[in-house]
């Protein structure tokens, strides 16, 4: 694999010459609908492992990754970084410094494990997003202390702790080289508020797995701000897998990260003790997985264009002008 981009008409779809010789080909690939942009170091794709909630759990995933060939950009967590100890946290970051990965850590608390009832009535409420002053400072304290302790990458699920982080990033509070990573439940679903979310600070943006493909061409054309997509998605993200679909995706949508997800899996966060035996057998499965989605883009003559491993910086991205 390397970091020359996939060409607009060179990315074949399953079955297309079978297809094509009993007269049911599909339409031709429009250059039109291709993305435009890729990342900073040329490539269209990266990878990222997600739900890796803790030490063991990331050692699960190294070690599968390496036994099975699958190259690994980015591993995130999803439980909070409040769910760790600086131990914890200081052994997955050296963990995956080891291996070039970036490590990207969960800020909370959130919504769904507030106080509040809203977000356990059939509308959701407010969701992931962080309630009251407290709940945005203890993402903010979150920020700093797992920045402290090395990590460079930050999960956010709530818009002001989102431009609340970048403003301190832009003040030199936290690292200028951190990045900030949009949760897929506050992802956006259209091309306005795909760029709001850039303009706010983020660096890489998660978007629901059911957006149609027209759709990601649709946002292409006012963002260049990295995506992440769940190619297989945790059941209560909707349980798609879109596999067969990747070279497609990535077509459109690149510069684009992969997500390794699961589905028909119990959730695992808060993560703690008592879930770790689905934890570790979850982990080493989502590698699985993602060794059959770069076997499919292989055999689709579509596994060119991946990002050197290492890379994590999302190049210039448009961003809200913030006032003194």
């Amino acid at each position: 694999m390397n970091a020359t981009p996939v060409s607009s008409a060179g990315a074949r779809r399953p079955g297309d010459a079978v297809l094509t010789a009993l007269g049911l080909g599909p339409a031709p690939l429009s250059p039109a609908d291709a993305s435009p942009h890729s990342f900073p170091d040329g490539g269209s794709w990266r990878t990222e492992v997600p739900s890796v909630e803790g030490p063991e759990a990331l050692g699960v995933v190294l070690k599968e990754s390496a036994r099975l060939d699958v190259p690994v950009h980015r591993i995130s967590q999803g439980s909070g970084i409040w769910m760790l100890t600086d131990a914890e946290i200081t052994e997955m970051v050296e963990g995956c410094a080891e291996r070039d990965i970036e490590l990207c850590l969960f800020t909370g608390p959130r919504g769904t494990w507030d106080t509040g009832a809203s977000v356990r009535t059939d509308s959701g409420g407010a969701g992931l997003r962080s309630r009251g002053h407290d709940a945005l400072a203890g993402c903010v304290e979150d920020a700093l202390r797992a920045t402290g302790l090395g990590v460079k990458c930050l999960l956010v699920a709530d818009e002001g702790v989102l431009w609340t982080l970048h403003r301190l990033r832009e003040r030199g509070v936290l690292p200028a080289d951190t990045t900030f990573k949009v949760s897929a439940l506050i992802g956006p679903v259209n091309p306005a508020s795909y760029a709001v979310f850039e303009q706010l600070g983020a660096d890489s943006i998660n978007v629901p797995s059911d957006l149609t493909l027209a759709q990601f061409t649709e946002i292409r054309r006012v963002s260049r701000a990295p995506m992440d997509l769940y190619i297989e998605a945790p059941d209560d993200l909707g349980g798609y897998v879109r596999m067969y679909e990747a070279a497609e995706l990535i077509r459109r949508g690149a510069p684009l990260y992969l997500k390794f997800g699961l589905s028909k899996s119990p959730g695992i966060y808060p993560y703690g003790q008592h879930l770790r035996e689905l934890a570790l057998a979850t982990a080493k499965e989502r590698v699985r997985r993602g060794r059959l989605a770069l076997d499919l883009l292989a055999r689709h003559g579509a596994d060119g264009g991946m990002s050197p491993l290492g890379s994590r910086l999302p190049g210039p991205l448009n961003r809200f002008g913030i006032s003194s």
